[in-house]
């Protein structure tokens, strides 16, 4: 692997802010970013990401590739939690098991802008179609983890939660602003897209720095009760993704052409939610332990992903 890319994304000013998260935590400073500032911060990401994703698409003819990118996006997040949730059951409780496939299955908007300003900073092109891409892959692999979860569970109760959870995906407060930004994009002109260019580009990098800065505080605070449960939910968070990086990194070149396009998929592979998953799982697994599927996906899998993942699913993919 050519380092220049890992020590490239190593000094990136953003990373570089959420090992300072992590740091603060450890010497046990008082740093924190007020909640309603953290959560405007994620749902400005959301935003611009999606509107630029609009634009993109809106310059784009649609191709089998789109088409083909956008299919197997969906096949993804319904295969990942199935055969996650059967490793998991080897340890695990059905609920546990079920909360965290899902997790795995669904994907992370964070890594994913992680990873869009790291195709930036190395002049490596992508399609604003991957953001419909990321969109789409939310709600299934939800769906498909309540219904493991009802499916294996003595539970009957589990059974009579899905029409709800399935609504609660679609509506869910972040599906609905990335895929709703993104039909804003799409139709507004060049002209009217300029003039509020300052807020949907010139500032993204400064707010993700910000962000990054509050998940390292976050994940710094989770990451030892963790730890605490074992070495199995560990090194399931790191080799799943790897091992879903991976071979996405290889499929894609199949049906895609563009570099930041393979990358952005295998990120999104790799990745796990801990935002939309946990929200949904509150309502229809409220027997799975969130200090399991969070800190896993937030602690463990999103700063592997952003410091190891993506130059190596870039040097897969045949950039090393």
């Amino acid at each position: 692997m050519d380092l220049h890319y890992l020590i490239d994304n190593l000094t990136n000013p953003a990373l570089l802010f959420f090992f300072l998260g992590l740091v603060a935590v450890n010497i046990k400073s008082d740093l924190r970013i007020p909640e309603n500032s953290s959560k405007f911060i994620s749902l400005y990401l959301l935003l611009a990401i999606g509107f630029k994703g609009g634009q993109e698409l809106a310059h784009s003819v649609i191709t089998s590739e789109i088409i083909n990118a956008l299919l197997f996006g969906i096949l993804l997040a319904v295969v990942v939690p199935i055969y996650c949730y059967f490793i998991l059951r080897i340890k695990l409780s059905v609920e546990n098991s079920g909360a965290i496939a899902s997790a795995y299955g669904s994907v992370s908007a964070v890594t994913f802008v992680t990873t869009i300003s790291f195709l930036e900073m190395s002049n490596i092109p992508f399609g604003g179609h991957m953001v419909a891409v990321m969109a789409l892959m939310e709600a299934p692999s939800i769906i498909v983890g309540v219904m493991l979860i009802a499916i294996f569970s003595s539970n009957k109760k589990n059974k009579g939660s899905l029409k709800s959870v399935v609504h609660h995906s679609l509506t869910n407060g972040s599906v609905v602003l990335i895929i709703g930004s993104l039909i804003v994009g799409y139709f507004t002109n060049d002209a009217q897209a300029e003039g509020i260019k300052p807020f949907t580009t010139d500032i993204f990098k400064g707010f993700l720095a910000v962000f990054l800065l509050d998940m390292g505080i976050v994940s710094g605070q989770k990451l030892k009760a963790l730890l605490k449960k074992g070495w199995f939910t560990v090194s399931f968070a790191i080799i799943i993704p790897i091992i879903n990086g991976c071979i996405v990194a290889v499929l894609s070149g199949f049906f895609m052409e563009e570099i930041g396009n393979r990358l952005l998929m295998s990120i999104l592979a790799a990745s796990a939610s801990y935002i939309a998953v946990p929200a949904a799982m509150k309502l229809a697994a409220p027997k799975a332990n969130p200090g399991l599927y969070i800190p896993m996906a937030l602690a463990i899998t999103f700063p592997f992903n952003i410091t190891i993942g993506m130059p190596l699913y870039l040097c897969i993919i045949g950039v090393c």
